[in-house]
């Protein structure tokens, strides 16, 4: 095809790849087959780092409140890079922009595989984050542009895919990388497939770019960056070691006040420039702007959570990083089977109903692992997991297919993007203050227990006893030493307990903001669909 050809007021051009032309009718399965590997690859990296935290940790011998930041740091640059990603693609070109991404992916893995401290390794996972934020909207785009409307639920449902079963794999294979070779590998195992996906796309995807574009919105942009990232800094550091002036410290104080202006900026720029960043006017839209606050609690309480059950499969039930990743695995598996049947039921009953039974399921899973114990049996960690697998399962078509019902197809691209902005958003602001919550409720029942644990108390030297007679006994060990021994192994239990109590009170708390989702569900407004009348659910 030529270069000069138009198609949809943009010109496409670039050479083909052997006996696969442009023109022909295989071409568009090859893309979509180019674009699964890098969306594979960028989502996997959100998941991949949740079972390595704790020996990132015993690595960089930092705590949770640091350590959340090399998830933090990629959500936020991923989230803050989806609405700007269109502009540019439709500027510059969407295939130098998929391939510009991916180098930027792949530059920041090799990198964050050379990251030699905590904080060096955070900042080169934003570099990693703003290639994925590029990589999945852009390969969407390129997609849906490949394939004619009436196969674009097929294209989409292999695309989602890629996505979905990064949240088996992801965990599966950063937990096997992680206890056979180092943490590095969780990072390094991306070069490889990025050099092979870079070249695969120069030599597969033909180019499109917009014949007009509009202006770009760089002072939304600019505001939103700045309002998220003080805002996180503060939520997320507020309880930190190294900040000793706690909420009321000229650091946060001074971070909230900027993202208060930042804030301000941003909103009055989006509701009077032309071409704003963000449509917010779209959350004028009933059921548009109800179904994106769920999706905003959703991932404040699914993201924001996802780091505490390998943290405590890890750190209290001894497992190692690939068992904690195997017990992930049904829940993607689960998720794949679930989204189909959720997507046949809503065009048959009220998808509101279908929405709600998803958050039961998900609320369901937090409180469940909210009762987790030093002594939990591996039914009781799984169980919570297959409810969570359903749940994420039968939720998001059933809401996408409302949200998205009364929008305009020209502004479909659009309302897709925001979505997708603001469940980022949400998880973002989740790890922080879930992070932080942790940190908080471990100090405070470390506290708690330690003045209940009266050294000269009968039941403490009643425990340290039986277990100096123990250790003289069966160990033939010098007495004075293991009256020592038996009072640290009782501060270290005692400690341990109120780590998993901390965990617990997080589970809880991501509960309660669960639930919160059903409340904007209820006031969704739905109408019988007509005889035939189909809605593709954007994810």
């Amino acid at each position: 095809m030529s270069k000069n050809n138009s198609i949809q007021n943009g010109s496409f051009g670039g050479p083909g790849i052997g006996s696969i032309r442009h023109d022909h009718s295989s071409y568009k399965w090859w893309v979509l087959a180019n674009i699964m590997i890098g969306t594979f690859m960028a989502v996997l990296d959100s998941t991949i780092v949740n079972v390595s935290l704790p020996k990132l940790m015993a690595a960089f011998g930092i705590t949770v409140d640091k350590a959340e930041w090399v998830i933090n740091a990629y959500l936020l640059a991923f989230a803050v890079m989806l609405p700007s990603s269109g502009w540019i693609a439709d500027h510059f070109g969407y295939k130098k922009i998929y391939m510009l991404a991916l180098f930027l992916f792949t530059s920041g893995s090799f990198l964050c595989g050379l990251a030699w401290n905590e904080n060096v390794l955070i900042f080169f996972r934003v570099i990693q984050g703003l290639g994925g934020g590029i990589i999945t909207p852009v390969g969407m785009a390129i997609v849906l542009r490949e394939f004619p409307v009436e196969r674009r639920g097929t294209a989409l449902g292999f695309w989602s895919v890629a996505a979905a079963s990064s949240v088996s794999f992801g965990p599966l294979i950063g937990g096997y990388l992680v206890d056979n070779f180092s943490w590095h590998s969780i990072f390094d195992v991306n070069v490889p497939v990025g050099i092979f996906a870079i070249i695969a796309s120069w030599a597969i995807q033909r180019e499109y770019k917009a014949a007009k574009t509009r202006s770009f919105d760089f002072l939304g942009f600019a505001s939103m960056s700045v309002f998220l990232v003080s805002l996180l800094l503060a939520l997320a550091d507020g309880n930190a070691s190294w900040n000793t002036g706690g909420w009321t410290s000229t650091f946060i104080v001074s971070c909230f006040v900027i993202a208060a202006v930042s804030l301000v900026v941003f909103l009055i720029n989006e509701f009077r420039v032309k071409h704003p960043i963000l449509e917010l006017n779209l959350l004028k839209n009933f059921n548009y702007g109800m179904a994106n606050i769920v999706l905003f609690i959703f991932g404040f309480s699914v993201f924001g959570s996802t780091f505490l059950l390998p943290l405590y499969l890890q750190n209290s039930l001894n497992y190692t990083a690939y068992q904690a990743g195997l017990v992930y695995l049904p829940m993607g598996l689960i998720q794949g089977v679930a989204a189909p049947i959720s997507g046949y039921m809503a065009d048959r009953i009220n998808p509101k109903i279908i929405a709600l039974t998803g958050i039961i399921f998900l609320g369901a899973s937090w409180y469940l692992n909210g009762f987790l114990s030093l002594y939990s049996m591996h039914s009781e960690i799984m169980l919570p997991v297959y409810l969570r697998g359903i749940g994420m399962g039968i939720l998001f078509t059933p809401l996408s297919t409302v949200a998205l019902s009364e929008i305009r197809k020209e502004k479909m691209a659009q309302a897709s993007g925001l979505f997708n902005v603001i469940r980022q958003v949400g998880g973002s602001f989740g790890v922080a203050v879930i992070g932080t919550l942790l940190t908080q409720r471990t100090l405070f029942h470390t506290s708690v227990d330690a003045e209940a644990m009266n050294q000269y108390s009968a039941t403490f030297q009643h425990v340290v006893n039986g277990l100096r007679y123990f250790a003289t006994q069966v160990l033939s060990a010098p007495l004075a030493t293991e009256i020592q021994r038996a009072k640290a192994l009782v501060i270290s239990s005692v400690a341990q307990q109120a780590v998993v109590q901390a965990t617990d009170d997080a589970f809880l708390f991501a509960f309660a903001i669960m639930i919160l989702c059903a409340i904007p569900i209820l006031f969704l407004r739905t109408h019988r669909k007509s005889a035939g009348e189909k809605v593709v659910a954007m994810h």
